[in-house]
């Protein structure tokens, strides 16, 4: 009997027989129809914060091109997930637990963790936050397969909550980050400091973080009248956010306005009482968690971030792509490079400074912020004009664009 090296099937078609060679056929098929590869993602849970949000809409684009599993530690979910995702969750126990029991969770979420991984044939892992990265730097060490990504979303050197969580730091992300095959962040400054402070010596890259084109956007011109300055900010009620330094600073405006204050944390207690002393009940509002937080901002005029630090500030970047002007603390890191383009600048307490996209003022310095809202107040053409820069800038950051950038980080 005699062998062919490819099955041809012969068909009339009226006048001539047409042959059809189904290894070429096939292999074309496979080239339009790839077979995907799969991916999990790691992080502690899915709740209310940048990384998270970060994750939810990666995975929108995700499902199109791989297989996806989404690993949390614990069943603490906020954003949306795909039906295509698989979610595993590794842990039964609520996320706010004490910390010698995270540090005990390590070895198990560890072997939970390898598990899923062999069990879904995972070719790329990728993990946010320190914690999942420390872990995803012990399945580099236990395995040859698969590649693993691991993302920092805050400033390290200032990401720490304690002594022993920055002796840690010092001590596993040298020794466990340098297992993974490449890591990336949301900011130059992230990685210099990783580099830098933490001996981190793997390929590190950045990805600034993606946001959705909002429903509804400011019209600038709008802005160009004589109204009520409408400020808004949004964040964790805590430390690091600062909103007192805002508080501070509308205290002695001399025009009208009125100030909403999105997210709930730890100091609300402490900021009802600080309003109250103000005697600013009536222009100050803890408007506490939302999930519509384009409806608020939609309806504002002026966007304020006053963190001590940030990783990349979603916040700020959601004002903008509503189109409000903006006013942001110089902190480490994300702001400069939002808003100037990472052009260093330099800014005398009490003052302000007119950067590329919106204005920056220091650190916890209210006055400068004070003078920096009075500056928008009284002149509302340049409310317009930092308007209609924020729609421009936040252009660079939709899905689509850092979207095309994670993929080509994962596969090259």
């Amino acid at each position: 009997m005699r062998w062919f090296k490819a099955l041809v099937l012969k068909a009339w078609d009226g006048k001539n027989y047409i042959k059809f060679d189904f290894k070429i056929l096939s292999n074309k098929i496979n080239l339009l129809n790839p077979v995907k590869k799969n991916i999990s993602i790691l992080n502690t849970s899915l709740t209310s914060g940048g990384a998270e949000k970060v994750i939810s809409l990666l995975l929108k684009e995700l499902i199109h091109d791989f297989n996806v599993t989404l690993i949390l530690f614990y069943n603490k979910i906020h954003f949306p997930i795909p039906e295509e995702v698989e979610v595993v969750i590794l842990g039964k126990k609520d996320h706010d637990i004490p910390f010698y029991e995270k540090a005990l969770n390590v070895f198990k979420f560890a072997s939970k963790y390898n598990e899923v991984i062999k069990r879904n044939k995972i070719d790329y892992v990728v993990s946010f936050l320190a914690f999942p990265n420390l872990l995803t730097g012990i399945i580099s060490m236990l395995n040859k397969e698969p590649k693993t990504y691991i993302s920092e979303r805050g400033f390290p050197s200032d990401n720490t909550t304690s002594k022993t969580s920055h002796y840690i730091s010092k001590v596993f992300y040298p020794l466990l980050y340098n297992k993974c095959d490449k890591l990336f962040s949301n900011s130059v400054h992230i990685n210099n400091d990783l580099k830098d402070n933490f001996g981190v010596k793997i390929p590190m890259e950045i990805i600034y973080n993606p946001i959705e084109q909002p429903k509804k956007v400011i019209i600038s011109s709008t802005l160009n009248t004589v109204s009520p300055l409408n400020i808004i900010t949004a964040g964790t009620l805590n430390k690091r956010k600062n909103q007192i330094m805002i508080i501070r600073s509308v205290e002695n405006l001399k025009f009208d306005f009125t100030l909403s204050i999105l997210g709930g944390g730890e100091l609300k207690e402490y900021l009802i009482n600080e309003i109250d002393s103000r005697k600013l009940n009536k222009k100050v509002s803890l408007i506490g968690k939302v999930k519509n937080v384009d409806d608020y901002l939609v309806k504002s005029n002026c966007f304020v971030l006053s963190s001590f630090t940030e990783g990349f500030p979603n916040a700020l970047l959601e004002g903008m792509a509503i189109g409000l002007p903006s006013i942001s603390t110089n902190c480490l890191s994300g702001p400069l490079e939002l808003l100037n383009d990472n052009k260093p600048v330099s800014i005398n307490n009490g003052e302000f400074f007119k950067a590329q996209f919106g204005i920056l003022v220091n650190n916890d310095d209210h006055i400068g912020l004070e003078k920096a809202l009075t500056y928008l107040n009284d002149n509302p053409d340049e409310r317009e004009k930092y308007s209609q820069l924020s729609l421009e800038r936040s252009n660079d950051y939709l899905l689509k664009t850092i979207y095309s950038q994670f993929k080509d980080f994962i596969l090259n």
